[in-house]
């Protein structure tokens, strides 16, 4: 894994990214247009196992042109590590292994609330919205990501 400094060091031409939001139960994905822009919620993925996330992953990096993984990373409010991020780094540590492009990890904390405070502002019904969060939530990280990579 690398560094979002590193990423925005290494990046030399214009490419597309992918926000994960590694959540217990769904995995939110998001993605990014080649400017590096704007980042839109992609879909979300029922959390099966490491193999199987890997294999979806390795379908959308290639269907996408995707050249970098940013992955939400859950710290506490204080900015330790808790059991979620210790989880979180342990799956993005085998998503590093098993697929050849960037991957780093993106302070996340309140992705989550952000995201779904953003879509109640944006009037979108209760039940949608908690459709949507884990998207929505990697949306909001990978945003932040982009952000910062474009500053």
């Amino acid at each position: 894994m690398i560094t979002i400094e590193d990423l925005k060091k290494k990046q030399s031409e214009p490419s597309r990214l992918i926000g994960l939001d590694l959540g217990s139960k769904r995995i939110g994905v998001s993605i990014c247009d080649e400017r590096q822009s704007i980042a839109t919620p992609f879909k979300t993925i029922a959390k099966t196992n490491t193999t199987e996330l890997i294999t979806q992953l390795k379908d959308i990096i290639s269907e996408n042109d995707i050249k970098g993984i940013i992955i939400g990373n859950p710290l506490n409010m204080d900015g330790s590590s808790g059991r979620s991020a210790q989880s979180v780094n342990d799956v993005s540590n085998n998503i590093d292994k098993a697929i050849d492009i960037d991957v780093c990890l993106w302070d996340e904390r309140l992705s989550t609330v952000g995201a779904f405070n953003l879509s109640s502002q944006l009037d979108v019904n209760v039940s949608k919205r908690e459709k949507n969060i884990d998207q929505n939530a990697a949306a909001f990280i990978l945003q932040g990501a982009i952000d910062f990579l474009n500053n």
